[in-house]
């Protein structure tokens, strides 16, 4: 059963995955990450006959619109990157390329093409609080960390909702508002299956995007319900205070 899924799944991503990709004049970002690190090494753009190239070969392909030409990564520095995880954002306007670079991204020789920091920027509370008092520095610290690890969640909120006000064409967000409750509640129960089935084949790679794929549908049936996520985040907080019972 696991093979015959992987493998539809395989067919889907050779053959059809440029059909789910909106192109803005025949081209897409595509930001390049470590894979091991998760640094963001790079941005360039991709057209369909690099994308289909990065997906034959394994290795990076992009179009480079300076030459007008398609253009393989570490051709000719041997800086090649091996392609372990390639997708598409929700919208389909963007790809994230998750690889095993074989030496620095940049041209320049360092390691990500974003070395160049920008200074200046204003004391961050951490900072601050590390200014006052170091022990309350840490405690700061360690709440900011909690409250990152959890952002792109209000994040996603906000994107959803906005998608539904403004239904933009060609979304696939937009796609699940039109259709209605029952089609998102059909996405859920889907994506549910998978994850139960990623979790009995002890798939960890499988069952992380197919808990992804369910927090995403299930946000968007918040949104459609008009359910905040931090009513959620209060149920939860109030279940975490609640006496144990011996």
């Amino acid at each position: 059963m696991s093979n015959t899924r992987n493998e539809i799944k395989e067919q889907l991503s050779l053959t059809q995955v440029v059909e789910h990709i909106r192109w803005n004049d025949g081209l897409v970002p595509a930001i390049v990450q470590d894979a091991e690190t998760r640094e963001v090494l790079m941005m360039a753009y991709m057209n369909r006959e690099s994308l289909k190239l990065s997906l034959e070969s394994g290795e990076t392909w992009f179009w480079s619109r300076s030459r007008q030409e398609l253009w393989h990564k570490g051709a000719t520095s041997g800086n090649v990157q091996q392609i372990t995880s390639l997708k598409y954002d929700c919208d389909g306007d963007t790809l994230l390329v998750e690889v095993k670079p074989n030496g620095p991204a940049c041209h320049t020789g360092e390691v990500t093409c974003f070395h160049n920091e920008i200074t200046g920027l204003p004391e961050t509370s951490e900072q601050a609080s590390e200014a006052n008092s170091t022990s309350s520095g840490q405690n700061d610290a360690a709440l900011s960390d909690v409250e990152a690890r959890f952002a792109v969640l209000g994040e996603l909120e906000s994107v959803i909702a906005e998608r539904e006000r403004e239904r933009p064409e060609g979304a696939y967000t937009t796609y699940l508002f039109d259709k209605g409750v029952d089609k998102i509640l059909k996405k859920i129960g889907e994506e549910a299956s998978e994850t139960i089935i990623a979790a009995k084949n002890k798939d960890n790679d499988e069952l992380r995007l197919e808990v992804s794929d369910l927090m995403y549908h299930l946000l968007v049936l918040l949104q459609e319900r008009k359910l905040p996520l931090d009513d959620i985040m209060s149920e939860l907080s109030r279940r975490h205070e609640r006496p144990r019972r011996d």
